[in-house]
């Protein structure tokens, strides 16, 4: 009875581990795919578009097509956020020169209106706020998304007291290729999300594309 039951907890944590490998090599996948669909790269345009396809393919195994509350999506996310998974580098260094920009309109009472970019008082802080843009920009989670613009808000706000209703606006930035570069064109903006604050810091609304 003992050895079966030895066999049995050895077939458990051979089976959990796989399951675990298989999950760090999946998400590095993703990573990979997301990294060239998102461009730009050394790749050909045409791997572009079959990142593109392949990533929402692959997302699908990991249940981000599944309504945020079901117990499967659930499951599976919390446990790729507890065991680091969802977090690791996918193959590419950190803190690469971000593709997403946060703006922020500023409304005063005197309908002033000013435009502000989140401020950094060092270059390492510089590198953590590309990675919090990052972040922002590629979470799948609207409500998660919207804290954390909120969190920077908040900051922006203790600069500016007087600043009646705010309006934080994220968009992407997309590079050019190397032809197009040298054809002169530059870097082009995409709106993404719109969130407006009030004076009690709460968000009035948000937008999408």
């Amino acid at each position: 009875m003992k050895t079966g039951w030895v066999f049995c907890q050895n077939y458990v944590y051979a089976a959990w581990l796989i399951l675990h490998l298989l999950l760090i090599v999946w998400v590095s996948c993703l990573g990979t795919l997301q990294a060239v669909a998102q461009g730009p790269t050394i790749l050909p345009s045409s791997f572009r578009k079959f990142a593109k396809k392949t990533e929402g393919a692959a997302s699908i195994a990991l249940g981000r097509q599944l309504p945020g509350s079901n117990p499967l999506r659930e499951t599976l996310a919390t446990y790729l956020h507890v065991a680091g998974i969802e977090t690791g580098y996918s193959y590419f260094a950190p803190n690469v020169p971000g593709t997403y920009k946060l703006v922020f309109e500023l409304h005063y009472p005197d309908g002033r209106v000013e435009y502000e970019l989140p401020s950094v008082s060092s270059e390492a802080a510089g590198l953590r706020i590309v990675g919090l843009l990052d972040n922002i920009g590629r979470t799948r989670y609207d409500t998660v998304r919207e804290i954390l613009v909120k969190t920077v808000a908040q900051s922006i706000w203790q600069e500016h007291p007087d600043v009646k209703t705010m309006r934080a606006i994220l968009g992407s930035l997309s590079l050019p290729t190397v032809s197009d570069f040298e054809a002169g064109r530059r870097e082009s903006y995409e709106f993404l999300y719109a969130y407006d604050f009030t004076v009690q810091n709460e968000p009035a609304k948000a937008k999408d594309r």
